[in-house]
């Protein structure tokens, strides 16, 4: 799925000035700045509340009049009593609505803070509220549905109010030839921005003096609030870029534009930004694709192997570990370990994709982590300042040390968690269950710092479940299943907790030297007992007054059992990564 290399030179550039052509033959052509949508706004800031979500017809009529009853004081902020009022949802609905858009954000809004806890600008309000009808892209189908059958039993306890699919097999149902790409999906979301933008223009302009198309203006600073939806490839804000809004005084305030000009402005960029897709889909579909292409997976070609490497960044990255934008991709690793550290990490997200029975260390800060359609896995994520998404995920461990985290559609997988918020839970989930953070790494207090995670608040007990169906989510849902309330997760039992321990794969020294995270008390009184335990059995084995065949056939009894339970546990690529398979 990572379809670009982040460092890819870019393909587009403008036809060569008169200037340009002066300078010579050989006189490199300037790329132009590609616009592109802002994905995290997509991937992480849709929330199923059936209140935010206004049929087409009638969206842009009920947020203008949403826009003027929260203005009506002559404000230009709301709290979360005041959109609570106005979206007539509950407080803490309305708390989750601030506290996820300032994970959006492209900047930190001050007033709002990072927790969503004061007061969001109204046009960051609007363009959130807009963009909760977006519905994702549709896979496309599956040529042969009945090769995946066997991946669920087909006929379930759970059928009848849950999904005849279990999470993975649906995932497999459109399987990755079929599932959209991240050029398909950037796409799609450009397309949506492209048919509302005129829209979503009219809610953010203000009318001045004047006729028709002229009365409405946008000032810059109303401009830059579209950096929300939007971003050009090279990072450059937009107003620098619009020749409307470019070179203005700095001591001056650029004049107001008009909207018809805005949206000219935009859309021209856009047709521009589809249409250069649209060509390198065309010639990578004429071409055919090679290893070193990072959009072929490579996991069938490098099962049963340990990503490992002597040199100081501690990993060896592989032709499937690709980088599209400001994203690297963990993607169809099987059987197998993969680190990466922070000198690993190319942009500030992290996604791992399809990865099945396997150890995945991510000890690394960034802003967003995702975690996609994997199974029989543990995926370790160091630090994650702004959210963590897993979904369509079976029989997963993840360990996590986040600012917040969202749940969606997932079965029989168990969450170590360290939230300074309460875990979001969407979709159709079952069985599962949350459990403390419970393991570290040398740089693990640093990159909480770095990214602002405080380990002196947890929520990893307190989760906040909203509906079964995601209005957003193109995958089909049984009949009658949203009538269904959302499954919650379980607190593990306290019996069954263990720390986990990081291998060390490379010489590292750092400040952290145990979990930063304060263990409960009855975990605690738990890890003792164990501790205690095994002490004892230790001391009576040595007290025994046995001959050496006999204590061989104990130590073989011992190590039968020991072998038998790292399978059934799913820890025995633990061990193997721990004896530096």
């Amino acid at each position: 799925m990572a379809d670009e290399p982040l460092d890819a030179a870019p393909a587009e550039a403008p036809a060569a000035s008169g200037a340009d052509v002066g300078a010579g033959a050989g006189a490199a052509v300037k790329a132009s700045p590609v616009l592109r949508p802002r994905r995290e706004a997509f991937e992480h800031g849709l929330l199923p509340i059936p209140k935010l979500v206004f049929p087409e017809g009638t969206l842009t009529q009920t947020l203008a009049q949403m826009k003027e009853r929260l203005s009506a004081g002559g404000g230009a902020r709301a709290g979360a009593a005041v959109l609570a009022e106005a979206l007539q949802i509950p407080a803490e609905q309305a708390a989750l609505v601030l506290g996820t858009l300032a994970a959006v954000l492209p900047v930190e809004d001050p007033a709002l803070g990072e927790d969503g806890s004061g007061e969001a600008d109204l046009c960051d309000v609007l363009l959130f509220l807009y963009i909760q009808s977006y519905k994702r892209l549709v896979p496309r189908a599956h040529k042969d549905s009945p090769a995946v059958a066997d991946v669920w039993p087909s006929t379930s306890a759970f059928d009848g109010y849950l999904s005849a699919l279990s999470p993975i097999q649906l995932v497999r149902s459109n399987s990755r030839r079929f599932m959209p790409s991240q050029t398909d999906e950037e796409a799609h979301q450009l397309s949506y921005l492209q048919k509302h933008m005129v829209n979503i223009l009219s809610l953010l302009a203000d009318s001045v003096d004047g006729e028709g198309d002229e009365s409405m203006v946008l000032t810059t600073e109303t401009f830059e609030h579209l950096g929300f939806l939007l971003q050009f490839s090279e990072g450059t804000p937009l107003s620098h870029v619009a020749t409307f809004f470019a070179n203005s005084d700095p001591d001056m305030p650029a004049a107001p534009v008009p909207v018809a000009q805005v949206h000219d402005w935009i859309v021209q960029n856009i047709a521009a930004s589809l249409e250069n897709t649209a060509d390198k889909s065309t010639a990578k579909e004429n071409s055919q694709q090679s290893a070193s292409d990072p959009d072929v997976t490579m996991a069938e070609a490098f099962t049963n192997t340990r990503i490992q490497s002597n040199s100081p960044t501690g990993t060896a990255v592989r032709n499937n570990q690709g980088h599209y934008r400001n994203t690297t991709f963990v993607e169809g690793f099987s059987k197998t370990s993969v680190v990466k550290q922070a000198s690993d990490i190319k942009g500030h997200s992290i996604k791992v994709l399809n990865c099945h029975d396997s150890v995945i260390y991510i000890l690394a800060p960034v802003k967003y982590a995702t975690v996609y359609g994997c199974s029989d896995a543990t995926i370790v994520l160091g630090a994650v300042g702004k959210v963590v998404k897993v979904e369509h995920c079976e029989r997963v461990q993840i360990i996590a040390a986040s600012k917040r985290i969202c749940i969606a559609n997932c079965r029989e997988c168990i969450f170590y968690l360290g939230v300074n918020h309460q875990p979001l839970i969407v979709g159709d989930n079952h069985k599962l269950q949350v459990a403390p953070f419970n393991t570290y790494y040398p740089q693990l207090g640093e990159h909480l710092a770095q990214v602002g995670v405080d380990p002196n608040i947890n929520k990893w007990d307190r989760p906040f479940v909203l509906g079964v169906v995601d209005p957003h989510d193109s995958l089909s849902h049984p009949a009658g299943v949203s009538d269904v309330q959302a499954e919650s997760a379980t607190c593990l039992d306290p019996d069954l907790f263990t720390n986990f321990l990081i291998p060390s794969w490379f010489e590292a020294e750092g400040p952290t030297k145990y979990n930063p995270f304060t263990l409960p008390e009855v975990y605690w009184a738990s890890q003792r007992k164990k501790h205690v335990s095994l002490e004892d059995i230790q001391k009576n084995i040595q007290e025994l007054e046995i001959d050496d065949s006999r204590k061989k056939e104990l130590a073989f009894a011992l190590h039968a059992q020991f072998k038998d339970w790292l399978y059934a546990s799913g820890n025995i690529r633990q061990l193997y990564c721990l004896q530096g398979e």
